[in-house]
């Protein structure tokens, strides 16, 4: 027996001590693969200054002579020349990909970074060039609020989701939110925001559209460069993002985009060319997966032929984390920065140089965009970061912006309600309201304000019995209402349990209210695409505490709204007859509560409008038939250390590659063609006013076709009109889309009787479609016709133009 004993106690010591090794040298691993291999390109910290002839400077080589870099008299593009004529190959191998990932997981020692900084461009401490700080940004920053041993916090402001913003279909609003949050970036020492998204919502499962603006590239385009344009006015840079046709994150490290070159030009490249052409960003973000069969970041076609010699883009293209499978290969095709930097990356390119693949004009190349970036930036400048931005003007600009996007569905006579009235908050949403999105579109923020808070700030009273069936619910549900926080948000979305409501409970609730509203939720982000049960379809809960409100409230006469706190398309059709009113508030960031009771209460007229279809049926889409339905986690093993290629017969479709056979026809642009019945259309959103359209006019000169139409307000509240114009092909010979959007203007507020005559400029270059048999735009001659609307179904005027 002691024998069996001591054979026992030895085997599990082994076992414990092959256990304490591996995990030894597994974090060994780790830590010199992805997180700590920098070792002697620490940033230089302490540069003299030294005046020469009266100029005084940075003496960032000691070298005690002025140097061209280091004069900051003269042009970025001499500095640039200069600076990269003193490198070493070893340096300029080096500054191709970034330092790990150490400082994003929140590693990194008092004083020598920004805890949560999600990737650097690294420093070049011989030549003083310093290190650059690229945050995640879609939704505002996201680094960690507090620090060791530092006795106060850094919270960022959590703005509206970029679906949001963009349903304001106010580009000068959204400039002003990208001011906000580049101020941010700028106070706190981030030198590039990584974002916008600007990846069109092909199908609404995408896990991550509530980081994007639309199923239109126009829209993309527009909203997207206001976005930028604000944030760099900061002296700050932007990565728009994830370039190109990354539709869906199931396996999308992986996953082969399969898709007509007229459709790339048409849908998936076009809110990109746009945003190059109005806002020309600092850099662009190259996606994870594959493009008819070449990774993104490895295709000069896409990052070379394009984008620069085709579009003129002027900036760096970095790839997304971990991106990409051959280094050499993406550098050489015009992918200038690898993030967050490996081990194995920099060890690639190395021997790339030694043996001759890596093109080294292509290097210098690279080089020569990545230090213009730092030259840019305000690292390069002494810059004093103050640490402290206005978080409570961030706020009040976050509230307006919210408010301004959130689009009214519908409205029996209900809307807007008067203040002092006893509202019974029914779901957990109502009182667990959600900000955003999880993964890089999460923010670390100070505080939200859930509807309940929203309501009781604007005088509202609650149901106290359904407040108490609400702390009954999570006191029985506790670990259920824990949030996780950081990557384990990725991978571990906060779902809480939805209530249940018998009809006696709900008598009582409604006995003793004016009114009821319901919030339903949807979270999704980073690392999954979303499902048909319980997500896309309301779940059995859902259903039941909706008929239930319903039955008690209208029974007695009482109203039922509903408040659909998501970041993306639900289905509607089947239940909108119920409710009295129907709110999609989106996810309005850290003031999303207050927001929605802006809005219910008339102290803002909603404006918003749909940037994308709700369809009756999912399958509806012409794109459903090719998108994954069964909503795989992302494997954060494949993306760290990658997986071998699958050969083409054992390839899964929708996983190892989709096809989009819909062509151009994504969203509206299908259904009309397809004269589907929609639940509500793209561009749709009601007002608590009336508006009356005058007739359109236009004059065409040279290559644009100027277009102005009065807008009238004609009901008995202030409010904005979203004009829509969209432009026809009449007896066209090529397939097209029945009308596509070409213009947009959002009118100023607008008093009883008062009109504004909105005015827009169509490029004729924007009419042209992309000609698959001469591979170049082609602009059909003949007759146009050009409509103004409040929704890709509902037009008020109309004429037509010769071209």
């Amino acid at each position: 027996m002691k024998k069996i004993f001591r054979i026992t106690l030895k085997t599990l010591g082994i076992i414990l001590f092959i256990l304490l090794v591996g995990g030894l040298l597994g974090w060994w691993y780790l830590s010199s693969q992805f997180l700590d291999f920098e070792d002697d390109y620490v940033q230089k910290t302490d540069i003299p200054m030294v005046t020469i002839g009266g100029h005084s400077f940075l003496d960032r080589n000691e070298n005690g002579e002025l140097d061209i870099y280091e004069d900051n008299r003269q042009p970025i593009e001499a500095r640039v020349e200069d600076l990269l004529s003193q490198m070493t190959v070893e340096e300029k191998i080096h500054i191709l990909k970034g330092s790990g990932m150490a400082s994003g997981l929140g590693m990194v020692e008092p004083g020598e970074g920004i805890p949560g900084v999600v990737g650097t461009i690294v420093a070049t401490p011989r030549l003083g060039i310093p290190s650059i700080n690229l945050s995640d940004g879609p939704a505002g920053l996201r680094i960690e609020p507090k620090r060791d041993g530092v006795d106060r916090t850094f919270y960022c402001t959590a703005f509206p989701i970029a679906t949001l913003l963009a349903s304001t279909w106010n580009t000068e609003l959204v400039e002003n939110v990208g001011q906000a949050m580049g101020n941010e970036a700028l106070e706190y020492g981030i030198d590039v925001i990584l974002g916008p998204g600007a990846n069109i919502h092909r199908h609404p499962f995408c896990g991550r559209n509530f980081e994007y603006y639309s199923e239109d590239p126009l829209l993309t385009g527009k909203i997207g460069a206001a976005m930028v344009n604000g944030i760099e006015s900061n002296g700050v840079g932007t990565s728009v993002k994830h370039f190109v046709a990354n539709n869906q994150e199931t396996n999308r490290n992986y996953n082969d985009t399969r898709v007509s070159e007229r459709a790339m030009r048409e849908i998936y490249l076009k809110g990109f060319e746009i945003i190059v052409e109005d806002a020309q960003p600092w850099t662009i973000m190259s996606s994870y997966n594959k493009v008819n069969g070449t990774y993104t970041s490895e295709s000069k076609y896409l990052l070379t032929d394009i984008l620069r010699e085709d579009w003129g883009f002027e900036g760096l293209v970095m790839s997304d984390w971990f991106g990409g499978n051959d280094p050499v290969s993406m550098v050489n095709a015009g992918n200038d920065l690898l993030e967050p930097g490996t081990k194995k990356q920099w060890k690639a390119l190395t021997v790339g140089y030694e043996d001759g693949t890596l093109d080294m004009d292509a290097v210098d190349t690279s080089v020569r965009r990545i230090l213009t970036l730092i030259f840019k930036s305000k690292k390069m400048t002494a810059y004093n970061y103050g640490e402290n931005p206005d978080l409570e003007a961030h706020a009040i600009i976050t509230r307006k912006s919210a408010s301004e996007g959130m689009v009214l569905l519908k409205n029996d006579d209900v809307l807007p309600l008067e203040k002092g009235q006893n509202v019974a908050l029914l779901g957990v949403y109502s009182y667990d309201f959600i900000a955003g999105g999880t993964g890089s579109g999460d923010v670390n923020e100070a505080y939200t304000v859930s509807l309940e808070e929203g309501l009781t700030n604007a005088g509202f009273r609650v149901s106290p019995t359904a407040n108490q069936a609400y702390q009954k619910h999570r006191a029985a549900n506790e670990e259920a209402f824990e949030k996780p926080e950081g990557m384990s948000a990725m991978f571990n979305p906060y779902h809480p349990p939805e209530m249940s409501y018998d009809s006696n409970l709900m008598e009582t609730i409604a006995s003793e209210s004016d009114l009821a509203i319901i919030t339903m939720g949807r979270n999704s982000g980073e690392g999954g695409d979303r499902v048909v049960a319980d997500d896309f379809l309301l779940s059995d809960k859902e259903k039941e505490m909706l008929s239930t409100t319903c039955d008690a409230f209208q029974k007695a006469g009482k109203k039922v709204i509903v408040v659909l706190n998501i970041g993306g398309v639900i289905e509607t059709a089947s239940w909108k007859n119920q409710p009295d009113a129907i709110l999609l508030a989106w996810q309005g960031g850290q003031e999303g509560g207050n927001a929605v009771a802006d809005i219910l209460t008339g102290d803002v007229n909603p404006s918003g409008k749909l940037t994308m279809t709700f369809p009756v049926h999912v399958d509806d889409h012409a794109s459903n038939t090719n998108f994954p339905q069964n909503g795989l986690p992302m494997q954060i093993k494949d993306m760290l250390l990658g997986k071998d290629e699958v050969p083409e017969d054992e390839m899964v479709q929708n996983v190892d590659y989709t096809n989009y056979e819909e062509g151009i026809y994504v969203g509206y642009r299908h259904f009309d063609k397809a004269n589907l019945k929609v639940s509500y259309p793209f561009g749709f959103g009601l007002s608590y006013t009336d508006f009356a359209y005058g007739d359109i006019e236009t004059v065409q000169e040279n290559d644009t076709i100027k277009v102005s139409v009065p807008v009238s307000n004609i009901g008995k509240t202030n409010g904005k009109e979203i004009v829509q114009f969209y432009v026809s092909k009449d007896s066209t010979q090529i397939d097209r889309p029945t009308q596509e959007l070409k213009a947009f203007a959002k009118t100023k507020l607008l008093g009883t009787g008062a009109t504004d005559t909105v005015q827009v400029k169509i490029p004729l270059n924007y009419l042209r479609y992309w000609n698959e048999n001469s591979s170049q735009w082609t602009l059909e001659p003949g007759k146009y016709i050009i409509k103004a609307g409040a929704s890709s179904r509902d037009f008020k005027k109309s004429t037509e133009i010769k071209i």
